[in-house]
């Protein structure tokens, strides 16, 4: 058996005195892998070798005279045991060393009033504008951050998001759907999820919580925005729109977003630069539509045909509101702003209208509804022209050129047929 303990303070003093007269380093063992490297310098390494999963390693354990004889001894005998029990000494030290610049980064982003490095909200915020802001539009980013700031932040964003589990972010969701905000948490969680896989590929974590939590939460409350879908009550509808007594460009809005199937953020911020009237074309530009960031900027316009109807009612605005950019401009500043999106909800409200009745974007649901069942219009067709995404970027060329002229016919009879409809309440004389 090899002997242990060979060296005494006595020989190691006398080591060092003559290294430094020599100028030459030296190596004193003292058995069971440890030695000290005395330098000519008054000082000494203490270093441990030993093998690990077949491999020779060396680990330092401090300086002498620092690190006394008695002190490294009882080092050595501590990673000994760690290499028994199967763990790796150096692993062990270079995760300490990670843990104390993590403290050390910490209490420097604490002072500085920031979010530590490795805490979730430091992640969170790293994949928020990196990948999610490049991903989406703008105001879905601004969304996410909110949500985040609002919900999340406050309860995990400081702890390190590689010791976050499931019941931690479930509580965190659960005070969220606890104020009714059942859709709020789902989305709270989608996003967090989205973190935390950035965070597996970035380095900083090994798993994904969010990932045990997909029946943790009540289902959200699927509520569909109030549209008419009745052609008897749509008939009215028309009727009471024909006979507004309110503004003349918001009577027009109200009739457009009938006839256009435009989304309500796409119709009262058009412009007159969209409108083609020798060809009958409104060509809404990418960056205005609802779509992802990268198809703002780089996809095609949506192009919807000017009917006789809908491009006369435009023939009339341009009288009131052509000196400006702006088709439905704002009436405090006509020059840089568009109409509130209130306006045509508004509207509908003093018709009578309310909320449960009809909305906005309800005029969408009602011709997807009515050109279909009524008209016979091909769904694909219907898709094509209300701009809804399809399953591939191929498709979505194909709807967008194949079907322009089925939804120039779709555009006509859709409008003929609103007309229909309020002829016969005119001719009732309801």
């Amino acid at each position: 058996m090899a002997r242990t303990d060979l060296l005494s303070d006595r020989a190691i003093r006398a080591a060092l005195k003559a290294a430094k007269l020599e100028g030459r380093p030296a190596k004193l063992l003292d058995g069971a892998g440890l030695h000290l490297d005395v330098r000519p310098t008054d000082a000494g390494w203490w270093r441990f070798r030993y093998r690990f999963g077949g491999v020779e390693k060396m680990l330092s354990l401090g300086t002498y005279p620092a690190v006394g004889l008695a002190l490294a001894r009882q080092r050595r005998a501590e990673a000994r045991a760690q290499v028994a029990a199967g763990v790796d000494p150096s692993a062990v030290r270079q995760g300490q060393r990670a843990a104390t610049a993590r403290a050390a980064s910490m209490a420097r982003s604490m002072a500085a009033g920031e979010p530590c490095t490795g805490s979730f909200e430091a992640v969170a915020r790293e994949w928020w504008a990196q990948i999610h802001r490049a991903k989406v539009s703008e105001a879905h980013a601004a969304r996410t951050l909110i949500r985040f700031e609002q919900d999340v932040f406050p309860r995990i964003g400081s702890r390190s998001i590689g010791d976050i589990e499931s019941p931690e972010l479930l509580a965190v969701l659960r005070q969220i759907t606890g104020r009714g905000a059942i859709e709020t948490a789902h989305r709270a969680k989608d996003a967090c999820g989205q973190v935390f896989r950035y965070a597996i590929a970035a380095g900083y974590c090994q798993r994904n919580p969010a990932a045990d939590l997909r029946d943790a939460l009540p289902p959200p409350r699927t509520k569909h925005l109030a549209a008419i879908v009745d052609p008897q009550q749509a008939a009215a509808l028309c009727a009471d729109i024909e006979s507004y007594k309110g503004h003349p460009v918001t009577k027009a809005a109200l009739e457009l977003s009938a006839l256009l199937l435009l989304r309500p953020g796409e119709l009262r911020r058009m412009e007159w630069s969209w409108v083609d009237f020798d060809d009958a074309m409104l060509t809404v530009p990418p960056n205005v539509m609802k779509r992802s960031r990268d198809e703002k900027l780089n996809g095609s316009p949506h192009l919807v045909p000017l009917a006789p109807r809908p491009l006369a009612i435009l023939s009339a605005l341009h009288g009131l509101t052509g000196s400006g950019a702006f088709v439905f401009p704002s009436v405090t500043s006509p020059k840089t702003r568009c109409m509130s999106d209130n306006t045509v909800r508004s509207a509908l409200r003093r018709m009578g209208y309310g909320n449960d009745d009809m909305t906005a974007h309800g005029f969408r649901a009602m011709a997807r509804t009515m050109a279909a069942e009524r008209l016979g219009i091909a769904p694909e067709v219907i898709e094509a022209q209300l701009a809804h995404a399809v399953p591939d970027a191929l498709g979505r060329a194909y709807n967008r050129t194949q079907y322009l002229e089925q939804r120039r016919e779709m555009m006509t009879r859709w409008a003929d047929y609103l007309q229909e409809l309020r002829g016969k309440v005119a001719a009732s004389g309801s």
